[in-house]
């Protein structure tokens, strides 16, 4: 990266099943059958959407969901 040998430290991930047309509550059922992240980031869609879409993630899931800032840098542990 940037001329430089960087440390692999990722892993391949399938997701069978993952449409990017799929509305709010189907994306709640397919989160449903996951583990529960530390955090989960929102980081596609219109604000107030995604505003609305963390609002049900943290209420019917329990989940901490995050609708970063434009710009804003996370660091992902």
């Amino acid at each position: 990266m940037f001329g430089e040998y960087v440390p692999l430290r990722a892993e391949i991930a399938n997701v069978p099943h993952f449409s990017a047309h799929a509305d709010a509550g189907q994306l709640l059922d397919w989160l449903r059958g996951a583990p529960a992240p530390h955090t989960t980031y929102l980081v596609h869609g219109e604000p107030d959407a995604a505003a609305t879409l963390r609002e049900r993630i943290d209420r019917e899931l329990g989940w901490t969901a995050v609708v970063p800032r434009s710009g804003e840098a996370v660091l992902v542990r």
